[in-house]
């Protein structure tokens, strides 16, 4: 029996290993295809040479816009070439990479803290809550505040988040099943939207113009001062979960089981619903409101790693979900260029049909 259970852990161990290898390869690829991909074509052998014998100098020029140059010439000059890779697609792939990752573990620890596989950030009413504060901020308290930075806008979609996540875990006590408290969050959902949609009215036309583009989704308007903001938000919280893997594998099996192990689970629950809350709040933040990502990823990786162990389920969830969105980013800048599609119509297209199989599945296994 010892010797089947230590083996178990062996093969486990393997298939992690395994399956994030897999994904660090896709992880590869996204980045060459995503430096590489774009409206202006940039030769590989530019490329090779910005980033490996000039990326210091790139770097420098697109962040500082100056006119850096050394022995390599021409490769390391602010040209367009160099322009393109270091002040729009590299920041863009990074922040697409990050945000997805984050997003992805917040759609874990959900599903975790609801004992739920469809709970997610944006089915849940989440992100349309972070968008109503962040609506409210951008045409009410803008004129009080001054400029907006990245940090406000933050801190104001994690109110919206932590809100609509109040209200929801207030009927969570009282309704078990899985299709009313997903109604539920639909409707709370709908609320603030409906709330966000009235501030418009009296909102001046650039505000409604801000609201609009940022409301869509996309990571578009990334900067190295977006990665930033998102690299001190998003990589702590990973790690954060990382770290509570232990007892979030306890409470999974259920809250008696959790206490017996000595987890006190009311600030257990606090402390999960709020990390939860502040990463996906970071990405509604920095990209606008993204769709089944927080849903679909999770399933993913747990159907490739064939377990539900957090210290699996969490980093492969975060590496799954950066190659997710990094590959859908790049669907949706290049599918239709030079129009861009929003992020949230490719992550739709792609997520909702696993979010569909999962209800489906789950409902056959309930009445078999």
């Amino acid at each position: 029996m010892a010797e089947t259970i230590e083996t178990k852990k062996i093969g486990s161990a393997a298939r992690f290993i395994a399956v994030m290898i897999f994904l660090a390869a896709l992880f590869v690829v996204a980045i060459i295809l995503n430096i590489n991909s774009g409206s202006v074509s940039v030769g590989r052998g530019d490329i090779a040479s910005m980033l490996l014998k000039g990326t210091k100098y790139g770097f420098l020029n697109a962040v500082t816009g100056g006119n850096y140059s050394d022995e390599l010439g021409s490769v390391v000059r602010a040209s367009t070439e160099s322009q393109i890779i270091f002040s729009i697609r590299l920041p863009r792939m990074i922040l697409a990479a990050v945000l997805g990752g984050a997003l992805s573990v917040s759609g874990y620890l959900l599903q975790v803290f609801f004992r739920n596989p469809i709970a997610g950030p944006f089915v849940l009413g989440i992100s349309s809550g972070a968008k109503m504060i962040v609506g409210i901020t951008m045409i009410f308290l803008a004129p009080f505040i001054g400029s907006l930075s990245s940090i406000t806008i933050i801190f104001a979609a994690f109110l919206g988040s932590v809100l609509v996540t109040g209200i929801v875990l207030v009927f969570a006590q009282n309704v078990k099943s899985m299709s009313m408290l997903l109604v539920i969050g639909i409707m709370v959902g709908y609320i603030c939207n409906a709330v966000t949609d009235f501030c418009i009215n009296f909102a001046a036309d650039h505000d409604v113009v801000n609201l609009k583009n940022w409301s869509m989704g996309s990571f578009s308007g990334a900067d190295w001062g977006f990665v930033e903001a998102a690299l001190l938000m998003c990589i702590p919280g990973f790690l954060c979960a990382l770290l509570l893997s232990k007892p979030i594998s306890a409470y999974s099996l259920g809250e008696g089981y959790a206490r017996s192990m000595g987890i006190r689970v009311k600030p257990f629950r606090v402390i999960l619903i709020l990390l939860s809350s502040l990463l996906s709040a970071c990405v509604t933040a920095l990209a606008g409101p993204i769709s089944f990502v927080g849903i679909a990823v999770p399933h993913i990786t747990r159907s490739l790693l064939k377990s539900s162990k957090p210290i699996f389920v969490i980093p492969g969830s975060f590496l799954c979900g950066a190659v997710f969105c990094m590959l859908c980013d790049l669907i949706a800048r290049t599918l239709f260029a030079p129009t861009e599609l929003t992020i949230g119509t490719v992550t739709a297209f792609f997520g909702a049909p696993i979010v569909i199989y999962m209800m489906i599945k789950r409902r056959r296994l309930q009445e078999g």
